[in-house]
């Protein structure tokens, strides 16, 4: 059963022209321009657009990771309320700068990245910053934490914080050494490979992971 549904799977996603997959890229980037817009008065209002739009995306476009199946019975992704204290602005440190990672798909071969630093948050641990090396080079975060494929939890392999080669990215505050990055938990989304096995998704790392919960952002 599990080989068949995974050839349905990757049908579905063979028949997703070029053309569509750029129009969910620029309606992605479009969204986290209006996010980052609205996040400057109300990081709550930006959350409530942000997963109304998500649902939107998920349930019309031809290019989204559910298959038509899944749309017929989709009614909105699972994603907690909005908690302000799962906002920081944390500067990116050179610890671990440097380090080379490459990581093997199904579909789209060996991914390369190279490790920008870290970020050093509050009573929370450290997760590695990466660049992805090719066309391109956007910054990658993944994440897994403690609530990962428990019950009510999050997707057992883990969640994206940045993929600014997508769009997803809430902005930097100040500028050069100082500068902080805006890492906001509450929009951590699940990989595309979480609602169809025919994508391939980076995950995260042993420098990915916190041994703490985050209750927030997508859930599965």
């Amino acid at each position: 059963m599990a080989d068949i549904q995974h050839g349905a799977a990757e049908d579905h996603v063979a028949e997703i022209s070029a053309v569509d997959i750029a129009d969910w890229r620029l309606r992605t980037f479009a969204l986290y321009d209006n996010v980052r817009k609205l996040s400057v008065e109300s990081p709550a209002e930006a959350h409530s657009y942000w997963r109304h739009q998500r649902d939107l995306l998920f349930a019309t476009h031809p290019a989204s990771a559910l298959s038509a199946a899944d749309k017929a019975r989709f009614s909105g992704l699972k994603t907690a309320d909005y908690d302000p204290i799962y906002r920081f602005h944390v500067p990116l440190t050179n610890e671990g700068a440097g380090r080379e990672m490459s990581v093997e798909t199904g579909t789209d071969g060996v991914v390369d990245f190279v490790r920008l630093g870290t970020f050093d948050l509050p009573e929370m641990g450290q997760l590695a910053v990466w660049k992805l090396r090719g066309y391109g080079g956007g910054i990658f975060v993944p994440f897994r934490d403690a609530t990962a494929g428990q019950p009510g939890g999050s997707y057992g392999a883990g969640r994206y914080l940045l993929d600014t080669i997508k769009g997803a990215f809430h902005g930097v505050s100040g500028t050069g050494p100082g500068a902080a990055f805006v890492l906001d938990f509450n929009f951590a989304y699940n990989p595309s490979c979480a609602y169809n096995e025919a994508w391939a998704c980076p995950l995260p790392g042993p420098s990915n992971r916190l041994a703490v919960e985050i209750p927030v952002g997508e859930l599965y």
